[in-house]
């Protein structure tokens, strides 16, 4: 067993033993661990010491749930901006870092600086989701997702999986391939577990239930990315006749929560994260109630994402009755996104290169409207005017992100775009 594997097997035994507890103890453990980051991250980030100066706390006082709910919430526009965020020092265990680019649900993209530690949370809590809900590792499994460029077929499951057990063939399909295409090549390679986004999950149980085609073999489905919408729950399960498990995660703070394997309800990933959420008045939202995702990942001593205002809502849950002491969400919002429609009909998830925007032109936030199959609008808030040659460039960056060279027209909003009717932003809006 080769070192991450002894360093993810030790994890998932502290797992195994942590989520038994109860709420106060592990409520204790978090602010512990809490004490611990913000010490380490007021001495080594301009950014978090001059926050905390600002709110007239110190980082020991944070060890006091009630003094930690004094700091102000660190926005996406904050964390955007920030020129002086990441820590300068990283203790040599945590090392080595990589940065991350994500637009989240908000359409704002930032960079975040994550650790080997860190990393080791996301394989833990994979892991923990592949055990909670029996995922039969000999089967091959088949993952559906923006991060795959090219169709890619594996020998094995790859990390956290294959490092502690042995697995089954993987598929890796981009995100971007005809739904009718993804149809029969899922159907072909027959897995036992599919990981997809909700909406590429609507879209293919759709296709399938119209074309009569079943996965024989698909005992699971694992959904990322997106919310999960009952209807859509509803329409894959009658459709594929498989076991469907939400996972809610970042790319800034890896697995947040997990659905239970018998109530249901989205286990916070409690030894790695603090989540609240918070109403308009940075009040705790009580059971039930519906507010703002705020986390703070207890594990990143090179970007301190501490009280984070992710741009999610969700609604706080109860003690779940499967006797887990990690808190619980009832229900995760928004994260909706839709699978653009091409010229010839076809339609899949939308890659819109966000990554590149910021080196193009001086780009705060940015929406697509697809009006129809040759027209999408482009709304942005920038920093100052786009130049004629900026505005040339993102767009036939835009077009060459997108597999087609659609007409783009371009909207400036100042401030912040607004959301929708139901108060959600979408980054990608289909009206075809």
């Amino acid at each position: 067993m080769n070192t991450q594997a002894q360093l993810l097997a030790r994890a998932m035994q502290m797992l195994e033993a942590t989520q038994w507890q109860s709420r106060e103890e592990i409520a204790a453990l978090q602010h512990r661990k809490l004490a611990v980051l913000a010490r380490h991250c007021q001495t080594h980030s301009a950014q978090f010491r001059a926050r905390l100066q600002t709110a007239g706390l110190n980082a020991a006082e944070l060890a006091s749930p009630a003094e930690f709910a004094k700091l102000p919430l660190l926005s996406r526009r904050e964390l955007q901006s920030a020129t002086d965020l990441f820590c300068v020092h990283i203790p040599q265990a945590h090392l080595p870092t990589y940065d991350t680019t994500t637009s989240g649900s908000t359409g704002e993209p930032v960079r975040i600086r994550r650790t080997a530690y860190s990393h080791l949370d996301w394989l833990a809590t994979t892991m923990r989701e592949h055990l909670w809900h029996a995922h039969d590792f000999l089967a091959p499994f088949c993952a559906i997702r923006a991060n795959i460029p090219k169709r890619t077929r594996t020998e094995n499951w790859g990390a956290p999986a294959a490092l502690l057990r042995a697995t089954g063939p993987a598929l890796g399909l981009p995100i971007t391939t005809d739904i009718a295409t993804q149809a029969a090549l899922v159907r072909a390679f027959k897995p036992g577990t599919l990981l997809i986004y909700p909406s590429n999950l609507d879209a293919l149980a759709q296709h399938c239930s119209a074309n009569g085609i079943r996965f024989e073999h698909l005992t699971k489905i694992l959904t990322i990315g997106e919310t999960l919408a009952p209807h859509v729950r509803n329409s894959a399960e009658a459709a594929f006749g498989a076991e469907i498990s939400d996972v809610y995660s970042s790319q800034e703070a890896g697995n947040i929560a997990l659905q239970c394997p018998q109530s249901g309800l989205y286990h916070v990933m409690a030894e790695n994260l603090i989540v609240e959420i918070v109403d308009v008045n940075g009040i705790s939202a009580a059971e039930g109630e519906t507010g703002r995702v705020v986390v703070t990942d207890l594990n990143n001593f090179a970007t301190p994402l501490i009280r984070y205002d992710i741009g999610d809502y969700a609604q706080a849950g109860p003690t779940c009755p499967c006797g887990r002491g990690l808190p619980t969400l009832k229900r995760i919002l928004g994260r909706e996104r839709n699978l653009i429609r091409m010229p010839d009909g076809s339609r899949h998830w939308p890659l819109v290169g966000f990554h590149k925007f910021r080196k193009i032109a001086p780009i705060v936030q940015y929406q697509m409207i697809q009006q129809d199959r040759e027209h999408v609008e482009l709304r942005l808030v920038v920093e100052r005017p786009l130049t004629v040659q900026e505005e040339s460039n993102l767009t036939a960056h835009v077009q060459t992100s997108l597999g087609h060279p659609f007409a783009l027209s371009f909207s400036y909003f100042d401030g912040k775009i607004p959301a929708g009717a139901n108060g959600k932003f979408e980054e990608f809006v289909c009206r075809v």
